[in-house]
């Protein structure tokens, strides 16, 4: 009874209309999706100078929407303004516009749109597997999926790609043309990549695969003399939503294909090969000489970098095709919707960009890109289909007629005897069998809603602590047209936390755009020959050429060791090679000598020079 009880309330396929079961499970879904949310923001909160790790490079020029005097002519500033897609930058404007900081904004952003992402993919359940419950199960791997990893609560602009292409998949499973419509367009302001996944989606859509050979959906001539008919709330036949989706995307991507890029041209792979930032330990480590990890497991190359196995739950999406070959046992797969084979399509259409993106290099950015996100979604979704099929199945199991009849015997005859010789220990052995579901359920139970807190850190938020306040504060004091210049890891930080220029820093060397990184790489060439040049001249040229006011050191920058445990540095041979030779030989640099004389402030870790000073020396 509390078998059927059970199977009645979590594997029973329902309307998928606003029920009270929908209503509940759906409404547990978005507690779950807050419960992790809170975890963030607990941290986002937890120090007076944190950031997330990627928004220092996508945020921090937004504080010029603050004060328009920050960042003037700064290189670094309007490469990632000029990158920046156009919603993107939009929406932290309004924010920006209503009194929100860019970067209270970008740690208030991650939980709406996780709870959009929630309730979209709550929706594509149901209209796969008409069973609530399914829709909370696959909401909670999708939320463990993208807590785990910095996407989303990065607010930086591949964040939006969970939303909108969940968002995108529900409307075109409606067949709803004006939203779906919507989405593609919202796609090509905020997240431009994944028109090339909604692209590639309509072309499967319209073809498919018979006897071998590709053929429309319907005959050509069919979609010429057949009527452009609409069903009730704007729903169009598959073939021509797809048909008009298709379109418009085409025009979105032309668009931006069309408009040149101020920093471009793009890097091409010849380029990145002779670069060490591409290689081994370098910044943007991408090539390999393993095949195998290089298109299967590389972070920014491979196909498999998805975090396929966090959580471990979402491997299980990997058995949904072969439990749609047993209806009998898994009675449930047969109120799966036909519509399951979209999934099929995401597959196929994320792995073909993947590949065009890899014959492409770097023309449509990184090949991971296009399945990292994309198969998470794709995994969380059969997953959470999986284990209610199989929970289904647990529920529905039945004893033999001979085996429930000696059962109920059994369980008699057990009952007459404890009531005789007044022993409860004695059980039937038979009643054991019971003990399965309950076990098997608890453990499914267990594993989905407790498993991330087995995974440290849980939520991976990547925040970073600024740990030296009165430096940044002193930065603070300076010219807002100032111009730092440093080799230090602390620089990276100097731009959010003082809203001061640097003249390059690790967390900037994006090497992408070679119009930028030429430049980039260039100047960061020269600071380390200036800062370690045995001729004050060279540094006085080197301060006139870039414009630079302050030179930020650590105080163990002129120790061999220094060289030797930077691994940025390391990308920019053979010239760090050399410096770090004369240093072990003992040679000091020029600009050793001037410390005493030109230090405008000094802590544990750092000292800082003024320019001014170097110069008149």
């Amino acid at each position: 009874m509390r078998r059927k009880l059970l199977q009645n309330v979590l594997t029973q396929p329902r309307s998928t209309g606003l029920t009270v079961h929908v209503i509940f499970w759906f409404s547990l879904s978005l507690i779950i999706t807050a419960i992790y949310s809170g975890l963030a923001l607990r941290e986002a909160f937890s120090h007076p100078y944190i950031v997330q790790d990627d928004a220092r490079q996508h945020v921090f020029w937004m504080q010029r929407f603050i004060d328009r005097e920050l960042f003037p002519h700064d290189l670094i500033a309007d490469y990632f303004q000029s990158v920046a897609p156009v919603g993107y930058t939009t929406i932290y404007h309004i924010a920006a516009a209503l009194g929100i900081h860019p970067f209270l904004f970008n740690k208030l952003l991650p939980p709406i749109l996780g709870a959009i992402a929630t309730g979209y993919c709550f929706g594509i359940s149901l209209q796969l597997l008409p069973v609530p419950a399914a829709g909370f199960i696959t909401t909670v791997l999708l939320n463990q999926s993208i807590w785990m990893k910095d996407d989303l609560i990065s607010a930086t602009p591949r964040a939006f790609v969970y939303p909108l292409f969940l968002a995108f998949l529900y409307y075109l499973l409606r067949q709803s043309l004006l939203p779906c419509l919507a989405t593609i367009i919202l796609l090509a302001l905020f997240y431009p990549q994944y028109l090339l996944i909604c692209a590639a989606l309509f072309i499967l859509q319209l073809l498919t695969t018979k006897n071998s050979l590709i053929r429309t959906s319907a005959p050509l001539c069919a979609y010429l003399r057949a009527p452009l008919r609409f069903k009730k709330k704007f729903k169009l036949r598959p073939h021509y939503l797809s048909a008009i989706g298709l379109i418009l995307t085409i025009i979105a991507i032309s668009g931006y294909a069309l408009i040149p890029g101020k920093f471009d041209p793009v890097i091409t792979a010849t380029q990145a090969k002779q670069l060490p930032e591409f290689w081994g330990t370098g910044r943007s480590y991408f090539f390999s000489n393993n095949p195998w990890y290089f298109f299967f497991l590389g972070s920014r190359s491979g196909v498999l970098d998805v975090g396929f196995v966090r959580p471990a739950t979402l491997a299980l999406g990997i058995l949904l095709p072969i439990l749609v070959r047993y209806p009998n046992s898994f009675p449930l797969v047969k109120s799966i919707s036909p519509q399951i084979k979209v999934l099929t399509k995401i597959f196929w259409a994320s792995l073909l960009m993947f590949i065009v993106a890899h014959l492409l290099l770097f023309n449509l950015h990184l090949p991971s890109r296009y399945t990292e996100h994309s198969f998470r979604i794709l995994l969380s979704l059969s997953a959470g289909i999986v284990l209610t099929i199989v929970l289904d199945a647990i529920f529905r199991t039945e004893f033999h007629p001979k085996k429930l009849k000696t059962l109920i015997l059994c369980q008699n005859k057990f009952r007459d005897n404890r009531a005789k010789t007044n022993n409860n220990e004695q059980t039937c052995p038979y009643s054991k069998l019971r003990i399965y579901h309950y076990l098997t359920i608890s453990f499914i139970t267990a594993a989905l809603l407790f498993y991330p807190y087995l995974v440290e850190p849980f939520p991976l938020t990547k925040y970073k602590e600024g740990h030296f306040p009165a430096l940044y504060q002193f930065f603070q004091q300076q010219p807002k047209d100032s111009l730092i210049a440093s080799v230090s890891e602390e620089a990276d930080n100097l731009p959010t936390f003082a809203q001061r220029s640097i003249l390059v820093g690790r967390e900037y060397a994006i090497p992408y755009h070679w119009g930028y990184y030429r430049q980039f790489r260039q100047r960061t060439i020269d600071l380390i020959q200036a800062q370690y040049s045995l001729n004050l001249e060279e540094v006085k040229q080197f301060i006139q050429r870039y414009g630079v006011d302050f030179w930020l050191l650590d105080k163990t920058a002129f120790t061999p060791e220094y060289l030797a445990n930077h691994d940025w540095l390391r990308d920019y041979q053979p010239v760090t090679l050399e410096v770090q030779k004369r240093l072990t030989q003992g040679i000091t640099p020029a600009l050793a000598g001037v410390v005493e004389d030109c230090s405008v402030f000094q802590m544990e870790e750092f000292v800082v020079l003024q320019t001014a000073c170097i110069s008149q020396l």
